[in-house]
């Protein structure tokens, strides 16, 4: 009972050591810092940007972030006033704070796009970028966009860098246009400056911890990250319809797609070429659908195609060969539309390697292939003429034969059809292409059958001399 009495003694004054300690004090010691989302926002706005946006607000949101920054680098906005409006929308109404960092060295913020800065909680741009062509003034259903006289006339058709942005307070010739909430020194140079200028914000009655001072070994105070930073990009898939949405990927793909699909069809065959070329179309036609484009330049590109075609069947590149190249290099000059502040024209290094890789298949490539598919190692073809064979693809008017051990493109001769399977007999030759007939009920030939009947005609004679002078005997 002694020992139990104790017991239960020291238990209680356990109870009240604890009862002593504040509870919010203990909680301050353990609560973690919240964890701050980064997302990096590169090339032109496109749809895909827009989703993965708003995939980081919902988690971000969802997973406890103190707050999301947007890491954003763009030359452009491909979208409509209504598709921005409803993203500025989301933008102001996310439930944590969004923060925006123009960044790093180089970047731009251009296009309609460029008014999430109006709408965002906190905004910094790193020296050296440049935001502008700002367009006019779009009016969201949930907030109302705050651009300054000043700002619009300097920035609607303009750009401008980190000076002329947040102005000079000692030269009234340049105001603040109000577009960043911060506008240090320097700037915000770094990723990590623009975390620590989120510390000790209020947002929404929340602040934000991000950082903390510390004393060094020397006696220098120097600020610590001590909230986790997660960087986040788009996912593969995302990032490969991104990346065929920009004008030189998708310039290059509708090229080669177009040529490997010309290929195989020369080939008389369905192989990998065919399936590389429709994929490379697939992708091709998915950024074009994003991109500004002319459609006059895509029909040129295509109709370009058909006159290589032309001289490809023959085997040598002639006048259409001309044709088509003329065609391919005006439609890639004038492919894409350009975007204010932004030429959307594939890069030079795109453009040589697009025309050149054409020129050099349909005047190179695609001829000796034709010729090496449609010939055979013996020198000298007339043995052929009398040879049979068999239909491969449908001879009406062309099309191809087996004779001996080789493939031959055929044509019909006399305009007599052959199908597939059927037996033929080879009649003429011309370059690389055979003349076929089917061995029965094949049309006779005008100038053969006059011939035949002068034959005839000389036989009935010869005939009519030999039965008279019998008679005479």
């Amino acid at each position: 009972m002694r020992r139990l009495a104790i017991g239960m003694l020291v238990a209680l004054a356990g109870m009240m050591l604890l009862g002593t300690q504040s509870p919010a004090t203990a909680a301050d010691d353990d609560a973690p810092i919240g964890r701050v989302d980064v997302l990096q926002v590169s090339g032109l706005i496109d749809p895909i940007l827009v989703d993965s946006i708003r995939g980081a607000i919902d988690r971000a949101d969802s997973e406890g972030s103190q707050a999301l920054v947007l890491q954003v680098n763009s030359p452009g906005t491909v979208l409509s006033d209504d598709d921005v409006e409803e993203l500025l929308d989301e933008v102001a109404d996310a439930p944590i704070p969004i923060a925006i960092w123009v960044g790093p060295n180089g970047a731009r913020f251009y296009g309609p796009a460029a008014q999430m800065l109006t709408v965002a909680d906190i905004t910094g741009m790193s020296p050296g970028t440049r935001i502008g062509y700002l367009g006019s003034p779009l009016n969201p259903q949930n907030v109302e966009i705050e651009l300054s006289e000043d700002a619009i006339l300097q920035l609607r058709n303009d750009s401008g860098g980190l000076d002329e942005v947040r102005g000079d307070p000692s030269d009234p010739s340049r105001p603040d246009l109000g577009l960043l909430t911060e506008t240090l020194d320097i700037g915000v140079p770094t990723i990590t400056s623009m975390i620590e200028v989120l510390d000790g914000k209020q947002v929404d009655g929340v602040t934000l911890e991000t950082t903390e001072e510390a004393v060094t070994d020397s006696g220098q105070v120097q600020r610590e990250t001590t909230s986790t930073v997660r960087f986040a990009k788009l996912s593969l898939t995302d990032q490969l319809f991104h990346t065929v949405a920009s004008p030189p990927v998708a310039y290059l793909l509708l090229l080669t797609g177009l040529a490997l699909i010309l290929f195989e069809f020369f080939t008389a065959g369905v192989g990998v070429a065919a399936v590389v070329g429709a994929v490379c179309l697939v992708l091709a036609t998915s950024g074009l659908a994003v991109l500004p484009t002319r459609p006059w330049a895509v029909v040129v590109i295509l109709l370009s195609m058909v006159a290589f075609a032309v001289d490809v069947q023959v085997g040598i590149p002639r006048f259409w060969t001309g044709v088509g190249l003329c065609g391919t290099i005006v439609a890639s000059l004038f492919l894409f539309e350009s975007l204010p502040g932004t030429s959307l024209r594939p890069s030079w290094i795109a453009l040589l390697t697009g025309i050149v890789g054409i020129t050099l298949t349909f005047i190179v490539g695609m001829p000796n292939m034709v010729r090496t598919r449609f010939a055979t190692p013996t020198i000298g073809r007339e043995w052929m003429i009398g040879e049979e064979g068999v239909v491969i693809a449908d001879v009406n008017p062309e099309g191809v034969v087996e004779v001996g051990d080789g493939r031959w493109r055929a044509l019909t001769n006399r305009a007599t059809p052959v199908m597939a399977g059927e037996r033929i007999r080879v009649a003429a030759i011309d370059g690389v292409t055979l003349e076929v007939e089917p061995l029965e009920g094949a049309a006779r030939d005008y100038r053969e059958r006059r011939g035949n009947s002068a034959e005839a005609d000389a036989d009935d004679d010869a005939d009519d001399e030999s039965t008279g002078a019998a008679t005479d005997d």
